[in-house]
C-alpha cells in the first residue's frame, strides 16, 4: 500500500489497485497454488492496474516521467521502509482532524479493520467507516503532498503516529474479537514501526518511550501463548524473552535521559516493573499504582483509570479502586475491560453477588473466547 501510494500520489488509487489485486489473487491461488513471493506478486499485478488507469487519463506521460519504477520490478525493502515513513505522516496531516488522522493511519498502514478502529474510538463502526472515506477524500481535494514533514512540523504530526502505533499494538496485544486474546502479526508490525520511528526522530523521548514499552510487553508473549488466556500472574516467566526486556530497559533509560517525561514512557516503566519482578509476588504493586496515579493525571484516560483501580487493588487498596471505578461507571456501559475490573475488586471486598454480576456482563461483552472462558472459570469459582 504503502509503495503504490508513492507511485501514484493517490491513496484512494492505491487501495483500489490493491484490492483488484486481492480479488485476482483470491481466484488464482487456490488452482495455482501460493506464487514463490506472494508480496511481489501482489505489488506487480497492482501496480499494472494502476498503469491501465494511468493509460485511460491525460497524466499518463506525466506519471510515467516522474515514476520510472512503474516498469520496474518490485522495490526493495529500503524503499518501501521510506514509503511507509511517508504514507504514516501523510495519513497525519493538520489538515485532518485528530481523530480522522489516527483511524485512517490504523487504517491504511496498520489494516485494521474499520470495526476494530470503531472499537478503540468506542463509536459504531458506521461512523468510523464516514470518518475513514472523509479523510481519504479530504487527502485527495486538498492535494496533501505524500511526503516527510518538514523538521520543525515533525513533532506535531510525530503525535498522532505515535497514538496510531500505540493503538496497532494494543489491538495485537489485547486483540477484541477472534480464540485467542494476541494477535502476533499486529504486535510485529506495531514493533517495526516505532523501531522506524525511532530511528527517524531518535531524539524523541516518547518515540524511545513507547518502544521500549513495546518491547517489554512483548517479550512476554511466548508465555501468554502457552494456554487460551494466561493472565500475567500465572506466566511461566522463564519463557519471557529476557534479551527483548534488556533492550527495553535501555531504551526507557536513554528516553529518560531527555528530560521528557511522557504517557509512554510512564507505561513503559509500569511494564518493566511487571518485567523485574521474579515472581508475581514480588511485584511492586504500591510503585504501579504510583505511576498509574501519575499517568491517569497526565493523561485523564478512563481507561489508566481503570488501570489504576486494578493495580490499587493487587495492592491492598481495594476500597479506593472501587471509588475510583465507580466515578467512571456512567462512561463504561459497553466496556469489557470495566466489568472484569469491577468483578475483581468485589471479590476484594467480599461482594460475592456484585462480583457475580460483573463477570456476566463481562463476558457477555468479550469477543474473545479464551477470556470469556477465562472469566467464566473465575466465576464459577468464586460460586
Amino acid at each position: 500500500m504503502a509503495a503504490l501510494s508513492a507511485l501514484t500520489g493517490n491513496m484512494a488509487v492505491a487501495e483500489d489497485c490493491l484490492q483488484d489485486a486481492i480479488a485476482q489473487a483470491v481466484a488464482q491461488w487456490g488452482p495455482r497454488g501460493l506464487p514463490d513471493n506472494p508480496q511481489a506478486w501482489l505489488y506487480t499485478v497492482a501496480k499494472r492496474r494502476v498503469l491501465d488507469g494511468m493509460r485511460r487519463t491525460a497524466t499518463h506521460a506525466r506519471y510515467l516521467m516522474d515514476h520510472k519504477t512503474l516498469s520496474e520490478g518490485p522495490v526493495d525493502d529500503l524503499e518501501i521502509a521510506d514509503d511507509r515513513l511517508r504514507l504514516m505522516f501523510t495519513c497525519c496531516h493538520p489538515a485532518l482532524e485528530p481523530d480522522a488522522q489516527i483511524a485512517l493511519m490504523l487504517r491504511v498502514v496498520g489494516g485494521l479493520s474499520t470495526t476494530e478502529i470503531a472499537r478503540a474510538f468506542l463509536v459504531k463502526p458506521a461512523t468510523m467507516g464516514q470518518r475513514i472515506s472523509r479523510a481519504k477524500s479530504k487527502i485527495r481535494l486538498a492535494g496533501i503532498a505524500f511526503k516527510l514533514p518538514e523538521t520543525e512540523d515533525m513533532p506535531d504530526r510525530l503525535s498522532a503516529v505515535l497514538t496510531c502505533i500505540y493503538l496497532i499494538y494494543n489491538e495485537g496485544y489485547a486483540a477484541q474479537a477472534g480464540k485467542r486474546q494476541i494477535r502476533i502479526d499486529l504486535c510485529e508490525e506495531a514493533l517495526f514501526l516505532a523501531d522506524m520511528i525511532v530511528g527517524l526522530a531518535p531524539q524523541a523521548a516518547e518515540a524511545q518511550g513507547l518502544l521500549a514499552l513495546i518491547r517489554f510487553s512483548h517479550a512476554r508473549r511466548i508465555a501468554r501463548l502457552q494456554g487460551d488466556y494466561i493472565p500475567l500472574a500465572e506466566q511461566n516467566r522463564e519463557l519471557w524473552d529476557q534479551a527483548l526486556i534488556d533492550q527495553a530497559a535501555i531504551g526507557l533509560e536513554a528516553a529518560l535521559r531527555l528530560g521528557q517525561i511522557g504517557p509512554y514512557q510512564l507505561q513503559a516503566a509500569i511494564h518493566g516493573l511487571h518485567c523485574q519482578a521474579k515472581t508475581a509476588e514480588d511485584t511492586d504493586w504500591a510503585q504501579i499504582s504510583a505511576l498509574y496515579a501519575l499517568l491517569r493525571q497526565m493523561t485523564q484516560s478512563k481507561v489508566v483509570a481503570i488501570n489504576h483501580a486494578v493495580a490499587l487493588c493487587f495492592a491492598g487498596e481495594a476500597k479506593q479502586a472501587m471509588l475510583i471505578l465507580q466515578s467512571i461507571a456512567g462512561e463504561m456501559r459497553e466496556y469489557q475491560p470495566f466489568f472484569a475490573a469491577m468483578a475483581e475488586v468485589y471479590v476484594r471486598l467480599g461482594i460475592k453477588d456484585d462480583a457475580v454480576a460483573a463477570y456476566e456482563k463481562a463476558i457477555a461483552l468479550s469477543e474473545v473466547k479464551a477470556v470469556q472462558d477465562f472469566l467464566l472459570g473465575r466465576m464459577l469459582a468464586l460460586e
